[in-house]
């Protein structure tokens, strides 16, 4: 069974930075790719940024040159390092891990509050 546990979530204020972690109950090898995502109160789940088996990356546009998506494989995680937060960036976000082949695999962490005060 796979878990993901997230941490770092907080309240901010505008201008300041947060790192989010997700530690996976096994090695991150296991997946083709790990990301964060978030959900807005009204708004439907989008992605953050991704990270792949091979160390690419993806960033939505909103994010880039503020957030920064990075993989530990030796303890097993994957860290996102936010910066210049905004009102915007307030959300639940969420870490996602996902498996590709016949048989796709999708796994998620049960969310954590960022919330960012103006």
């Amino acid at each position: 069974q796979v878990q993901l546990k997230e941490s770092g979530g907080g309240l901010v204020q505008a201008g300041g930075s947060l790192r989010l972690s997700c530690v996976a109950s096994v090695s991150t090898f296991t997946f083709n790719a790990m990301g964060w995502y978030r959900q807005a109160p009204g708004k439907q789940r989008e992605l953050v940024a991704s990270i792949g088996r091979g160390g690419g990356t993806v960033y939505a546009d909103s994010v880039k040159g503020r957030f920064t998506i990075s993989r530990d494989n030796a303890v097993d995680t994957v860290r996102l390092q936010m910066n210049s937060l905004n009102s915007e960036d307030t959300a639940v976000y969420y870490c996602n891990a996902v498996i590709f082949g016949s048989t796709p695999s999708d796994y998620w962490g049960q969310g954590t509050q960022v919330t960012v005060s103006s």
